[in-house]
């Protein structure tokens, strides 16, 4: 009986903890593939997009390739949105980059996102309940989440990224409009985040 309810007082409490809409995003502490520490809180005031990869996806891979997401990414940065990449996959699983590999494949991408951490431990993933790669959230400048999910309709591997419906896209531009975000939660699509439990 004792077993059973701490098992279900576990379950209680990290529900209570898993992000929210509507709810402030949670600050987190990680550090960048060139060894600077980052904090959600360094960009208080700006919109920030969370994007969950793995460079062995097939889904991250698609994206990438078609050069959608570089697109996506310069086309927000240069709005002023900061883009950080989070990369969970842990130490043992064989799509793991250590941070000189992680620069290279940044450099052969042309990725133009903000910074990418290295979440090799999963803190960050587990904090933001980060469950495929991608899995993408948006944060307005008041620190609020305001979209949680997919990264577009096109929950495929194959077929051009630009002819989906872009939710990221779609979130930051009603924020920068001044406009409430129209789709707030959709199911995420990818490959399972490989954390290490």
């Amino acid at each position: 009986m004792k077993k059973t309810i701490a098992i279900l007082a576990a379950v209680f409490a990290t529900a209570a903890l898993a992000v929210q809409v509507g709810k402030p995003a949670p600050d987190f502490t990680g550090t960048d593939i060139h060894g600077k520490t980052v904090k959600l809180s360094d960009y208080k005031g700006k919109i920030v997009v969370l994007e969950s990869y793995n460079p062995d996806c097939p889904f991250c891979q698609h994206q990438y390739k078609s050069g959608a997401v570089q697109e996506l990414q310069k086309e927000l940065t240069g709005k002023g949105v900061v883009w950080l990449v989070v990369d969970s996959v842990n130490p043992k699983n064989p799509g793991h980059l250590t941070p000189e590999q992680a620069q290279e494949q940044w450099s052969k991408l042309n990725m133009n996102a903000t910074d990418w951490i290295d979440d090799s431990g999963g803190a960050i993933g587990h904090l933001y309940d980060m469950k495929t790669t991608p899995h993408m959230f948006v944060i307005n400048k008041e620190g609020t989440l305001v979209y949680d999910g997919a990264m577009d309709n096109n929950p495929r591997p194959f077929g051009d990224p630009r002819k989906a419906n872009n939710y990221v896209r779609n979130a930051v531009n009603n924020l920068l409009a001044d406009k409430p975000v129209e789709v707030t939660e959709t199911k995420p699509y990818g490959c399972s985040v490989k954390y290490a439990d």
